[in-house]
């Protein structure tokens, strides 16, 4: 007999036992309150059937991990022949090949030769985009698909490479919430979402209004951040503030961590920065600066009198570099723009105008500064690492040529292979940080007992070779297996 077999024959001695179908007393007790032997036999069958399967059921979704390289999110020694036991969502148990027991009955998933890690976090995606170079005919041709279409295609090329949770910052409002809610109802595949719907500026640029809101007057702007707390959204997406009153801008943040929310602020110009940094804001997007080869002092100096003031909490920063540090690789060898990973869940007229509009790499407009703004970026990241910020794996994904499916390990490869960043620091900056930015560290970000069963593996030594991350083997999410 197999163990599943064996497993489920105790599970019905349990079950008849529990029910009382031997029980004398438990039978005469029916009696006394009328009920016939007959269907006090066919009830007691019915419990017994039923308690059967629900415990089949709990069997059916306990998965085990074996034999893999855990790294677990923390940052310490890697763990070898590593077994995590999966129940349902959570993890279970975590141990090593001969020192953990495996249920009997559970599917053993093999991870020999593998990295296992947690799913990765890109902190800064667009799904209402995905890598059309024109964003105004775009906007105009398809924001009434964003919530049925293009938003649940850019979750699910997400969730396949390896990102269980993401940041969408930037968005109609209806459709991010609605995309993020059916994801966790499981009605539609994609990361955890965290969404911060329309960015909140000083004036929406024109045709942007759907998810673009302006403020005028700080009362307004109160107002603009109760709408969107009240709708339910997860952060405040801040950009422009340099055009907006320094009343404006604090009443923004105010009103955001007052309904408890973070808010996440635009670091394109200097005056963005620092206007960001006197109101609170809590995480900062891009290196910017356009082409000045580094960050002034007076930046550097207020970012530091920020990280060295603990009990403000951390002060997070999204680099997202790699769109602008690839750009001129992917311009002089575009096979990487005919990957289909990018065409899953588009209908195929969109698939052709995408590739229509990137037909010529070389000149699209939004790249054309590049060579002038890429050789700043590794020396402006530099500059904040050592001010004592958190930084944070995030993308820009869904910008000209840079797809959802592809953009975050490229990222990371970036930060590695091209900026001398430790793999191990790369992987927790997409991994533990960005959980403890979301405040969601108890349930995400390491492979840990208890936490939801967030797990990626790839075959080789991912420490080593940053750039296997581009083939994730296999994904779980909340314990579900989608790949």
């Amino acid at each position: 007999m197999s163990a599943a077999g064996a497993w489920a024959r105790a599970l019905h001695r349990k079950a008849r036992y529990v029910i009382g179908i031997r029980s004398p007393v438990w039978c005469s007790n029916l009696i006394k309150f009328g009920l016939p032997k007959t269907k006090i036999m066919k009830l007691k069958y019915a419990l017994y059937l039923w308690m059967t399967l629900a415990h089949l059921s709990t069997l059916a979704q306990v998965k085990a991990l074996v034999g893999g390289t855990l790294i677990d999110g923390y940052g310490g020694k890697p763990l070898q022949n590593s077994v995590v036991i999966i129940e349902g969502e959570r993890i279970l148990k975590i141990g090593t090949v001969g020192s953990v027991e495996i249920p009997r009955g559970a599917e053993v998933i093999s991870t020999e030769g593998m990295s296992v890690m947690p799913g990765l976090w890109d902190m800064h995606v667009h799904l209402m985009i995905n890598g059309h170079s024109d964003y105004t005919h775009w906007d105009k041709t398809y924001l009434k698909l964003a919530g049925n279409v293009i938003m649940p295609s850019s979750a699910q090329q997400l969730l396949l490479a390896g990102v269980t949770s993401a940041r969408d910052l930037g968005g109609p409002l209806e459709p991010s919430i609605s995309v993020r809610n059916r994801i966790n109802k499981g009605e539609i595949p994609g990361p955890t979402l965290y969404v911060s719907g329309p960015f909140i500026q000083h004036e929406p640029y024109p045709g942007t209004a759907e998810f673009r809101w302006g403020v005028k007057g700080a009362d307004d702007a109160r107002n603009k951040v109760r709408q969107l707390a009240k709708a339910g959204v997860d952060c405040i997406k801040l950009i422009d503030q340099d055009e907006m009153t320094m009343d404006e801008v604090n009443a923004v943040v105010d009103e955001a961590h007052r309904n408890k929310l973070p808010v996440v602020g635009h670091s394109h110009r200097p005056e963005e920065i620092l206007r960001g940094l006197k109101a609170g804001v809590d995480c900062f997007e891009h290196t910017g600066l356009a082409a000045a080869p580094e960050y002034p002092d007076d930046i550097i100096s207020m970012i530091k009198e920020r990280t060295a003031q603990m009990s403000k909490g951390f002060l997070f920063w999204t680099p997202t570099v790699e769109g602008l540090y690839n750009y001129e690789y992917t311009r002089d060898n575009p096979e990487s723009l005919d990957n289909d990973s990018w065409h899953l869940g588009l209908p195929d007229s969109i698939i052709r105008d995408i590739r229509y509009s990137i037909r010529k790499p070389g000149e699209l407009g939004y790249f054309q500064f590049n060579p002038v703004r890429k050789p700043t970026l590794e020396k402006k990241v530099n500059q904040l690492k050592q001010a004592g910020v958190v930084l944070l794996i995030g993308t820009d994904s869904g910008i000209p040529m840079k797809f959802h499916s592809q953009s975050t390990w490229n990222e990371l490869d970036i930060w590695v292979n091209r900026f001398g960043f430790d793999p191990m620091y790369a992987i927790r900056a997409a991994t533990y940080w960005p959980a403890v930015a979301m405040k969601v560290d108890k349930d995400f970000g390491t492979v840990t007992e208890g936490k939801y069963a967030d797990i990626i593996a790839v075959k080789g030594d991912v420490l080593r070779h940053i750039s296997l991350l581009q083939d994730v083997k296999m994904v779980i999410k909340k314990g579900k297996r989608y790949k």
